[in-house]
């Protein structure tokens, strides 16, 4: 049976890196995955809508999966995003995640076509079937067009290898269905930034994050916090946070401004996202990166 703890805590959402001919950085990869472990974050998501998944190949999703493994080692949860536009691909991406030793593999619907839930179940259970590995659901409507119903959900969680769903979501209420449809045994991944205090008090275990990258330690305090019943420090925390990612979000390139944090943040230099992503420049990002580091010295 899967060791459930494993997957509660905070996650990072890892960027991609490239290097000066738009190749995997692999080096840089596995230096930032180790600065994460010393933060204190249990683990990462790689490959997902922050890792830039859907602009890497085949090939480069195994490189990045295999850079994030042998940073991470044995005591650091690694899950791996392997949703492609065919169920055939993500099954090979699957297969790969289960050779290098990932403790879970996660996959979206599918990407551009707009598909019933028959064509869903078929999809998520085929790429399930394919390894051993846990797997995660990911929901995020905004961007595949699917909205994963509870009673869906509910369904694919008899299945013991579904362990958890991420949850992009925006509304909260989702929490606490998905928890009453999957029971208390299943795994809740908060997916919205903004609503992180939210998405715990309705029901969800652990979060994974896109702006979790850029401030780790806000985060991981932030679930302290909860986990403490410390709810009104929870909340100031939460509006602070929220102001950096407002201030994120008002840059030209959401993940363009990520990558800028982090490289001014922990001197890895994560360059630019891939195109058709924008790059930010150092003097957009810097304002962001002092406020993050100012609220990170408060803790």
């Amino acid at each position: 049976m899967t060791d459930l703890n494993k997957f509660r805590g905070v996650f990072c959402a890892l960027n991609a890196i490239y290097d000066k001919n738009d190749n995997i950085d692999c080096e840089k990869i596995k230096a930032l995955v180790k600065v994460y472990k010393s933060l204190g974050v249990k683990g990462v998501y790689a490959c997902g809508s922050t890792g830039e998944g859907f602009l890497l190949s085949t090939d480069e999703r195994k490189q990045v999966a295999k850079a994030v493994k042998e940073a991470a080692g044995d005591d650091f949860t690694v899950i791996v995003h392997v949703g492609c536009a065919s169920t055939k691909e993500s099954i090979e991406l699957a297969k790969h995640a289960e050779e290098i030793g990932v403790d879970a593999v996660s996959a979206v619907p599918c990407v551009y076509y707009h598909l019933p839930e028959e064509s869903v179940k078929l999809h998520w259970n085929s790429i399930i079937d394919s390894t051993s590995l846990p797997f995660i659901i990911y929901n995020i409507p905004q961007l595949t067009g699917f909205n994963l119903s509870p009673e869906m959900l509910g369904e694919m969680a008899k299945n013991e290898k579904v362990i958890g769903v991420k949850n992009s979501a925006e509304p909260v209420y989702l929490m606490e269905r998905y928890r009453q449809a999957a029971g208390d045994n299943f795994i809740i991944f908060n997916g919205s930034d903004e609503q992180f205090v939210g998405g715990r008090l309705m029901g969800a275990d652990a979060g994974i994050g896109g702006t979790y990258g850029c401030m780790p330690e806000l985060f991981v305090r932030l679930d302290e916090l909860v986990n403490e019943n410390r709810i009104d420090e929870a909340k100031a925390l939460q509006f602070k946070i929220n102001e950096c990612i407002f201030d994120l979000l008002a840059c030209k390139s959401l993940y363009g401004a990520a990558k800028q944090v982090i490289s001014q943040r922990f001197g890895i230099d994560c360059g630019e996202p891939r195109s058709p992503f924008l790059p930010v420049s150092y003097e957009e990002a810097k304002p962001v990166a002092d406020k993050i580091s100012k609220y990170v010295a408060e803790l």
